[in-house]
């Protein structure tokens, strides 16, 4: 009998701290009254009005522990029936060891293995399409969890401005098998010219970190330099488009599509350019905000939650992230 990977539950969490655009803004005019204006246009041209923070003293694995609690009670299985947890981050809570293990832990999932994917925003479904090879190439796995959690709010420095894009956050989904698809196709792309645009640059090998180092602010996120505009409107609808090859569908057939969380124009013109109506698409950054690696499963979630997404719909999740990375994943709901 084939195995196809399916997903059965879906689970988020957002923490409880609000952090409105009125307050980014008094807190970043602390150190130049004129990045007010800044925060005032990054809310126009994205559509973003608050975002959610975590207690400082929590870390990656904190938040992702209740949407990964939320995702087994809605597959309606216990951690202990863990094949594998996969957790997409690039906020993670060491650089080693990884922290699928340190939820693992805390989740209570004692018979599970574990890995980390790093591809920034791009994980979740590149996790999505992991586990789907797990499933599928596996007989003895029954079940895999993923997460994708950001927290990229506590590597930031408060007064810089583009910490209007980090909010807090965490979802998840756990995949089963299944005689019938469920997981239909898979796609990536990569441009690793652009890795020295925007990241953590100090920290790791390539700069171990140094009293120096934190002093200049480079063990920070930072925006070094602008993408180009035109990078998420032109490589979403190629995921898209490749999906659709691959996985032997037509583009008009989807009936959702969710896509990272940044831009609601950008989801707009994308929409646009793929003949879809925005009726088949979801969004959630306008009271949430951007959350990275969690924004697709957290949007999910939600349109799960909403009615939006139902048995034996046509989804699409596709992803991209700084690197740059981009993933996508077509899938049929159960």
């Amino acid at each position: 009998m084939a195995r196809y990977a399916t997903i059965l539950g879906t689970g988020r969490y957002l923490p409880e701290i609000e952090v409105s655009n009125e307050l980014l803004k008094e807190r970043v005019s602390q150190a130049n009254p004129d990045l007010a204006d800044v925060v005032e246009a990054f809310e126009e041209s994205s559509g973003i009005r608050s975002r959610w923070y975590a207690p400082r003293d929590w870390a990656a694995s904190d938040i992702a522990l209740p949407a990964a609690q939320a995702a087994l009670q809605a597959a309606g299985i216990g951690p202990e029936q863990l094949d594998m947890i996969l957790l997409g981050t690039d906020t993670p809570d060491y650089i080693t060891p990884a922290t699928s293990t340190v939820l693992q832990d805390k989740l209570g999932a004692t018979h599970a293995g574990t890995y980390d994917i790093g591809c920034a925003c791009a994980s979740f479904p590149t996790g999505v399409a992991s586990a789907a090879g797990l499933l599928g190439t596996n007989p003895w796995m029954k079940y895999v969890l993923v997460v994708g959690v950001y927290m990229m709010s506590k590597l930031a420095d408060p007064t810089d401005v583009v910490s209007f894009f980090y909010g807090d956050g965490a979802g998840a989904a756990v995949l089963g098998v299944d005689s019938k698809p469920g997981f239909i196709s898979s796609a990536y792309i990569a441009d690793g010219s652009f890795a020295g645009y925007w990241g953590i640059y100090s920290g790791a090998t390539a700069e171990p970190a140094s009293v120096e180092a934190v002093q200049a602010g480079r063990t920070n996120v930072r925006l070094i330099q602008r993408y180009p505009p035109d990078v998420n409107h032109e490589n979403w609808p190629r995921i898209v488009r490749m999906l659709a090859e691959r996985g032997k569908f037509q583009i008009d057939e989807i009936d959702m599509v969710i896509f990272t969380q940044v831009r609601l124009p950008s989801i707009k013109l994308v929409m646009e350019d793929l003949g879809l109506p925005l009726e088949r698409t979801h969004w959630i950054m306008e009271e949430w905000g951007y959350m990275g690696s969690a924004c697709i499963p957290i949007a999910l979630d939600d349109a799960i939650e909403q009615g939006r997404v139902k048995s034996g719909d046509l989804l699409a999740l596709v992803g991209s992230g700084v690197g740059a990375n981009y993933a996508g994943v077509a899938l049929r709901m159960p």
